[in-house]
């Protein structure tokens, strides 16, 4: 099976105020907040309040995400997540199917 590369893809988003707000309680709450930080070993995250839909992989997107959100995957001090499919479905989140938050990693010493 040939693979078929992608020239445009849509990444666009937009979600609904109550949509949002739930998804944003929930990538907040301390107990995620801290499974994340004992997964990534470090001490304390901030959630940036980013977040992208997945894009296939193009000549302009080779890392899977818009080409704007690089920086944060490239940087040492951010994390980008797959955002729990359990969180998209209790803020009734279908379309896109599939998110990415970015947070920030923030040093208490």
């Amino acid at each position: 099976m040939p693979l078929k590369i992608v020239h445009n893809f849509d990444a666009s988003f937009t979600l609904e105020a109550q949509a949002q707000e739930t998804l944003f309680n929930l990538l907040t709450s301390v107990a995620f907040l801290n499974q994340i930080c004992q997964q990534l070993e470090c001490k304390q995250l901030k959630f940036t309040e980013l977040l992208f839909q997945p894009v296939p992989y193009s000549l302009t997107t080779t890392k899977g995400m818009p080409a704007e959100f690089e920086k944060y995957y490239e940087s040492d001090e951010y994390a980008i997540i797959n955002v729990p499919p359990n969180f998209m479905f209790s803020a009734k989140i279908f379309k896109p199917s599939r998110l990415c938050a970015i947070y920030q990693k923030v040093d208490n010493e």
